[in-house]
């Protein structure tokens, strides 16, 4: 039998103590892993949602602050707090710009009294005033298009061409859907372009630069901003004022080739009935 001499007993007591310490860092170390880890994740979730602390991060203006009080008691139900949207109900309003809340509010489009297929223009439920206010906001909230300042209008006196660009730029780009006479029409799934002869210049280039609902967006790349004014010119001079292009009649508006046309077949069935009210009596 070995005998458990003093030395023995000392060596066991003190590799006891020793393993104490090293099992407290292992679970020291464990610790500060997971702390570690979590702290990146939460720096990579931050890094790839800045919209979500865009409020809490950013100073208001005075305007942003009174738009933000209209959001809250009217839009939040549908677009969710600080504009992140709520799904099944309305998008998010993230980097949309003000373009797009005064084409949509402006026009009383929004809010929306039900969900539709559209939104149809109705009489707006927020005066100019508050409908920049709200514009503010969202631009602050996650910036986007905004309207230019100055005139949305070619100047004829010192462009003189700028109507005639302004048509063939409409004939190409906008009669597809809103018709050569700018009535607008019909399209898929229950939708349809509204009609151009009550917008205003304003709803015009905001549309053109945010493409609502079924309208592609006309970025000022695709058309620049002189080609839009000049597409409003066209719009608000030509289309709007009623001018013929040429005719008697003024079917469509779209000159003597619809009237000629309208002409032939009227001409026809007049000849079509005479030819048989003769036979008949004969």
């Amino acid at each position: 039998m070995t005998s458990d001499t003093p030395a023995r007993r000392r060596s066991r007591v003190f590799s006891r103590r020793a393993g104490v310490p090293s099992r407290a860092r292992r679970r020291l170390g464990a610790a500060v892993r997971m702390l570690a880890a979590l702290a990146l994740a939460g720096g990579v979730y931050t890094a790839f949602t800045p919209g979500a602390f865009a409020e809490d991060t950013t100073q208001l203006s005075t305007a942003a602050q009174q738009g933000k009080e209209l959001f809250d008691n009217s839009c939040i139900s549908c677009h969710g707090r600080d504009g992140q949207g709520v799904e099944g109900r309305g998008p998010s309003l993230i980097g949309v710009g003000s373009a797009s809340v005064e084409f949509q509010v402006g026009t009383g489009r929004m809010p929306m009294t039900r969900q539709e297929a559209q939104a149809e223009q109705k009489k707006p439920q927020f005066t100019p005033d508050e409908t920049k206010q709200l514009a503010q906001y969202v631009q602050e909230l996650g910036g986007g298009p905004e309207l230019p300042s100055g005139s949305l209008q070619a100047d004829l006196k010192t462009n003189p061409e700028a109507l005639a660009r302004g048509g063939e730029l409409f004939r190409v780009n906008c009669t597809s859907c809103h018709s050569f006479g700018g009535a607008g029409g019909a399209l898929s799934s229950g939708k349809f372009a509204p009609s151009l002869h009550d917008a205003t210049e304003e709803q015009i280039y905001a549309a053109m630069l945010t493409g609502p609902q079924n309208m592609p967006v006309f970025g000022d790349n695709q058309i620049t901003p002189d080609e839009k004014r000049e597409i409003i010119t066209y719009i608000t001079q030509q289309v709007q004022e009623d001018k013929d292009p040429g005719g008697v009649f003024n079917l469509g508006r779209y000159g003597p080739a619809t009237e000629g046309v309208a002409i032939f077949l009227f001409g026809i069935t007049i000849l079509v009935f005479t030819s048989l009210w003769i036979a008949g009596k004969s």
